[in-house]
C-alpha cells in the first residue's frame, strides 16, 4: 500500500510539473508580448520600406529606379527648404527624373535661405546639396506621418499636400536637441495613393534658416 501511495505522489508530481513547464514555455514563446498588428501598423510599415527604398535610390544616384515610383501623373516636387512654394519650386515628371544622372540642363528649383537668390543648378547638383546632403539612411531620428524639429521656416507640407503620408528622417546636429542646435537636417519623403498605391509626390529639404 505504501509503495502505491508513493508511485502515485510521484506521478502527481511530474503532471504538475509539466503542467508548470508547459504554461511557462507558451508565457515566453508562444503568446506575443508586443501591441496586435493593426491596419495603421500595417501601412506604416509599407511606407517606411518605401521611404527608405527612395533614400536608397537616391543615395546610389539610381534615378532610373526612382522615376518608377514617382507619381504617374503628378509628378515629383523638390523642395530646398521646409516652406514648400508650388508656384517656385520645381517639379518634375517620372520621364525626366528618369534621365537626372546625364541631364546638364540647369534648372531654377527655388529660392536661397537668407539670400532670396535663385537656386540655379543641375539635378544632380541639387540632390547633393539639397537632398542627400547627410547620412539620413542613418538618421538618429524618424518621424512617420510627423515632423521630428522645426525652424524658424513656415511648415506647410500638410497643407500643400492634404493627406499627404511622409517620412521625415532627421539628424541632429552637434548640440542634439537643446536649443542651441543650428546645424541639424531633416529630409522629409512624401508619398499620396493613387490608384491603390502610394507614389512619391515631394521631397523636402529642412535645416535651421535665418
Amino acid at each position: 500500500m505504501l509503495i502505491c501511495l508513493c508511485l502515485l505522489c510521484v506521478i502527481l508530481g511530474l503532471l504538475a510539473w509539466n503542467t508548470i513547464s508547459s504554461t511557462t514555455m507558451w508565457s515566453s514563446f508562444g503568446a506575443p508580448s508586443h501591441e496586435p498588428v493593426t491596419h495603421e501598423n500595417m501601412a506604416n510599415a509599407e511606407l517606411t520600406t518605401l521611404a527608405f527604398g527612395v533614400l536608397e535610390n537616391i543615395k546610389n544616384g539610381d534615378f532610373e529606379s526612382l522615376a518608377e515610383i514617382a507619381h504617374p501623373n503628378f509628378g515629383v516636387v523638390f523642395s530646398p527648404s521646409a516652406t514648400i512654394s508650388l508656384s517656385t519650386n520645381r517639379r518634375f515628371s517620372a520621364e525626366q527624373i528618369s534621365q537626372f544622372a546625364t541631364d546638364n540642363n540647369v534648372y531654377v528649383w527655388g529660392l536661397n535661405n537668407g539670400s532670396g537668390e535663385p537656386i540655379d543648378m543641375t539635378p544632380v547638383d541639387y540632390f547633393a546639396q539639397f537632398v542627400y546632403s547627410g547620412d539620413f539612411l542613418n538618421a538618429s531620428v524618424i518621424g512617420i506621418n510627423r515632423i521630428v524639429r522645426s525652424g524658424n521656416a513656415l511648415e506647410n507640407l500638410t497643407n500643400e499636400f492634404p493627406g499627404i503620408k511622409f517620412v521625415d528622417f532627421h539628424i541632429p546636429g552637434d548640440e542634439g536637441d537643446s536649443s542651441d542646435d543650428l546645424d541639424w537636417s531633416s529630409l522629409r519623403i512624401g508619398f499620396e495613393e493613387y490608384g491603390d498605391s502610394l507614389w512619391l509626390v515631394v521631397i523636402v529639404h529642412s535645416t535651421w534658416t535665418v
